[in-house]
């Protein structure tokens, strides 16, 4: 694959600049891809192509779009080893995981779309008014980095059901697989000036789709620093702004609940993408009766992690040096503040000598007002606090900034989904509940607005018209 050009109006052109970004591949601090930056100006021509194209796009059938979704969904099929692949190398997660975590889910929620598209000629009536939907007009999509396909789907997705046009920016340490994207859109005919890629720095390139006066509608993941930049920058404008931030999700276990499994659940949880997933379990807010059968059962679990990039790998390391460094820090931070250390720590994992690897680290004794309890690590660290009961949990569930998921081990369903309501998150899965691709998915308070996924991932891009005729 050649990732030198950027893809604008349904064709690979070169960049207006000259700028190539090194992808060092995390597991052996090798480049593996050098990736074409684009420009502002760049930016304009994509948002032109988009303009033009969302004349026709928008007034396309929902069963053509269906139609087109689907094929999409079909090519994306044939491309899934490249896409693990592309994954694979970029963020350092093991292949074999690569392929079922970053790749074939996230094309089945594409695929979650192809009967979303009737959905917009739904028609509602108010007495003398008829309700109708349109597409909000041309979009801009800026993914991350640690689930790069699975974030660019949430917003291409329901873009393309509706109508909408867009142009893509991903994360520069992963925007390998959106070439694969924009390969398969291409291949299959998806018409020109739908879908525009322009890789690039956020301060050029991120800047230039958040304040650009003709996009309608900016979807953005990432830190909640960088999301309050993005919303003042489209507030110039006034356009609609979806966004999924930051997180510190906390995982209540309360008493007379399957322990063992509460802790199986939540080192998994944490550890399989190395700690770098929004939504992450690192807050683990522990009844006192049990905590030391938790903290137990954590360190051992824990040390049991299979850490690097082969077959038997479970966690592979950090996607950058600069997260390393960071993560690391922390470590040294909840040391420094007096947090017990039950495992991992400030040492690369044993037997590893290259990669920016980080141990699976755990730390008990921690109370919520400690920096690692406060602030989001992105990495593979767990802080366990003690409580009272499950009313001192709640409290200290909610009491941070952010507002993403939570989880919930209880004695039993009943008192699982009662805890859950209480919490402040916009996703909560109680005594191990599984993942739904169909359901919304996003966050309260400074973890983002509007939903990705399902019905409500479609809404976003759909602007609601009230005809009145008597």
């Amino acid at each position: 694959m050649d990732y030198s050009k950027l893809y604008i109006d349904g064709q690979w052109v070169a960049s207006s600049g000259n700028q190539l970004f090194s992808v060092v591949n995390p597991a052996t601090e090798e480049v593996c891809a050098k990736v074409v930056m684009g420009t502002q100006a760049d930016v304009d021509t994509a948002v032109k192509a988009a303009q033009v194209a969302f004349k026709t796009w928008s007034k396309t059938s929902s069963e053509y779009r269906a139609n087109m979704i689907q094929t999409l969904v079909d090519k994306l099929r044939e491309y899934r080893d490249e896409l693990a692949h592309s994954m694979s190398i970029a963020m350092g997660m093991p292949l074999h995981l690569a392929g079922e975590v970053q790749a074939d889910d996230q094309i089945d929620i594409l695929e979650t779309y192809v009967s979303r598209t009737a959905l917009m000629d739904e028609v509602k009536t108010i007495g003398n008014a008829q309700v109708i939907k349109q597409p909000i007009g041309v979009c801009a999509l800026i993914s991350p980095w640690n689930y790069p396909l699975n974030q660019l789907v949430g917003k291409m997705a329901p873009a393309l059901a509706a109508g909408c046009t867009m142009v893509v920016k991903p994360s520069e340490q992963t925007s390998l697989q959106d070439f694969f994207v924009a390969k398969a859109c291409d291949e299959i005919g998806l018409p020109a000036g739908v879908f525009n890629l322009v890789p690039g720095y956020g301060p050029e390139v991120g800047v230039a789709l958040s304040s650009h006066p003709d996009i309608r509608l900016i979807s953005f993941t990432g830190s909640t620093r960088a999301g309050i930049h993005i919303a003042q920058n489209a507030a110039q404008n006034v356009k609609r702004v979806v966004q999924e931030l930051g997180g510190k999700s906390p995982l209540v276990i309360d008493t007379g609940c399957d322990v063992n499994a509460a802790v199986e659940y939540g080192i998994n949880d944490v550890m399989i993408n190395t700690g770098q997933t929004c939504t992450a379990y690192s807050r683990w807010i522990v009844h006192k009766d049990v905590v030391q059968d938790v903290i137990a059962l954590a360190k051992q679990k824990a040390e049991a992690v299979v850490v690097g990039s082969g077959d038997d790998a479970f966690m592979g390391p950090m996607v950058t040096q600069a997260q390393q460094e960071r993560v690391l820090n922390y470590i040294k931070i909840g040391i420094e503040e007096g947090a017990t250390l039950v495992t991992g720590g400030l040492e690369k994992p044993a037997g590893i000598t290259k990669g920016f690897y980080v141990q699976p680290t755990i730390f008990a004794d921690v109370n919520n007002n400690m920096t690692i309890a406060r602030e989001e690590i992105f990495g593979p660290v767990i802080c366990i606090i003690a409580v009272d009961n499950i009313e001192q949990a709640i409290e200290v569930a909610n009491d941070t900034v952010y507002g993403l998921a939570a989880a919930v081990y209880a004695k039993d369903k009943t008192l699982g989904f009662e805890i859950a309501k209480q919490l402040d998150a916009g996703m909560v899965y109680v005594n191990g509940g599984s993942y739904n691709i169909e359901a919304p998915f996003g966050g309260m308070k400074q973890s983002g607005n509007g939903r990705e996924f399902g019905d409500e991932g479609l809404h976003e891009y759909v602007e609601l018209k009230a005809i009145h005729v008597d």
